[in-house]
């Protein structure tokens, strides 16, 4: 069973573009160090119908102008999960990615920024 790394993400609305350039950069290099998969998405109908639990605009407690990225990237297993992890942190181009952590902070709210490492249970 495969490995996943997941991210909720909350971000204004108006630093999409700002975020997309950021996840362009990541897929690139995640995938590159072995990564199966990269997804970023974005939310587009946050919608919840009444009674069936509380929805993403409340979990990442949005703000009028924000929406939520919702982010996932796929191993084969944890420790391959940690081996890509490791060959990323030390490429070179990692430089880059450090100014753009600085400048994540303005784009997005780091407080409510949400991560985790998941056990795959099904796989169809």
């Amino acid at each position: 069973m495969t490995y996943v790394d997941g991210f909720v993400i909350p971000i204004k609305k108006e630093n999409v573009s700002a975020y997309l350039r950021m996840a362009k950069w990541g897929a690139r290099m995640w995938k590159k160090h072995g990564a199966l998969d990269y997804y970023e998405t974005v939310g587009d109908d946050l919608r919840v119908k009444k009674g069936i639990g509380q929805g993403f605009r409340k979990l990442a407690k949005l703000k009028p102008g924000e929406t939520v990225v919702f982010s996932f990237i796929v191993y084969k297993s944890r420790k391959h999960r940690d081996e890509v992890n490791k060959k990323v942190m030390s490429d070179p181009s990692m430089k880059d990615m450090e100014k753009m952590m600085k400048d994540m902070g303005q784009i997005m709210d780091m407080k409510r920024f949400a991560y985790g490492g998941f056990k795959t249970i099904v796989e169809w």
